[in-house]
């Protein structure tokens, strides 16, 4: 019998291909509760959250792939204490999701996405008026906070393209080779942001790290574009400061909860633009996380481990579950 791969939704075919020279393959969600395809599955690609209950119902159950880089939707604890080895795809996606944030940087400050709705329902004039108060970016400050390779990437294009002056807000001390980065205290950046660019992994250090006190530090004329996870923003002190005006605008592509609910109150501010957590997502990033996934994969249906193991502080928990399987190959 071929092993099992279960995918919580749908990858790209190229990889879908490749994967099937070793297994079985299936999509299948996890929004409806685990399914018989999930408790004997030997690999799951995660694309959406998993309950920790899982990793005690599936007995054959050997990795969890996360396409993308975030383990937020992994049970870490409860898949380590399980014997599963813990993977993912870091970097892959990051340059389309810095470009889908300076995209916003774009959006945000010429107003075009206010303009087209406006043009849409017939305003012509109103909609030209916005013009008026859109700003150019040579010369504004945009500040990133978590400047890892989506960080990085931001920084690079808003400098080089733009002439932007570039904060960075890291956990740990930083200096930039490139010369391109300003680090600096949260405090300071929030003060001094024309754009708060927020592209950091959701920790218990950063959860709910904007909040009314840290949006009320910004200029009246500041934009925020969250592409890191809805909760670093704390919801009810965002929606109430663009209700508000006390910042001028957000782009959101991230929300808690996810997915984002009808009637949610983002939906009747007009200066927010809301995306359904697609920044990540392009032709080519899909096609390049999903072949990543296809190959570690390979990697652990082979016996081995995965280029991206996350959870090697698990290696004894694993091996002594799967002692005929893991480490054949001496890794």
């Amino acid at each position: 019998m071929k092993p099992l791969v279960v995918s919580t939704d749908s990858i790209h075919p190229d990889a879908v291909a490749r994967i099937q020279s070793v297994a079985d393959f299936t999509v299948a969600s996890v929004s409806d509760g685990l399914s018989d395809a999930h408790l004997r599955s030997d690999v799951i690609v995660v694309r959406n959250p998993l309950p920790a209950r899982l990793f005690d119902a599936a007995t054959r159950l050997k990795a969890v792939i996360r396409h993308g880089a975030g383990l937020d939707m992994i049970p870490m604890d409860a898949a380590s204490g399980a014997g599963v080895v813990v993977a993912n795809v870091p970097a892959v996606n990051a340059n389309a999701v810095a470009e889908y944030a300076v995209g916003q940087v774009v959006n945000l400050s010429r107003r075009l996405s206010l303009m087209d709705a406006t043009l849409r329902r017939g305003s012509w004039g109103p909609a030209r008026a916005m013009a008026d108060r859109g700003n150019e970016l040579r010369g504004k400050t945009v500040a990133i906070v978590g400047v890892g390779a989506i960080g990085r990437r931001v920084a690079s294009i808003c400098a080089q393209g733009f002439q932007m002056r570039i904060l960075g807000v890291h956990h740990s001390a930083r200096q930039d080779p490139a010369g391109q980065i300003d680090y600096v205290p949260l405090r300071q950046a929030l003060e001094q942001a024309d754009f708060l660019v927020l592209s950091c992994p959701l920790t218990p250090d950063t959860e709910k790290l904007i909040g009314a006190a840290e949006l009320a530090l910004m200029k009246p004329s500041a934009f925020l574009i969250n592409v890191a996870r809805g909760k670093v923003v704390d919801n009810d002190a965002l929606v109430d400061a663009l209700a508000r005006h006390r910042i001028a605008g957000a782009a959101l592509d991230v929300f808690d909860p996810s997915p984002l609910p009808p009637g949610n109150r983002y939906a009747d501010l007009e200066n927010t633009c809301i995306t359904p957590h697609v920044a990540g997502m392009t032709q080519e990033s899909m096609r390049a996380l999903s072949m990543s996934v296809a190959s570690q994969i390979q990697d652990i249906l082979s016996g081995g481990y995965p280029e991206h193991w996350v959870n090697t502080s698990a290696r004894d928990a694993i091996e002594a579950r799967w002692p005929s399987h893991y480490g054949r190959h001496g890794q």
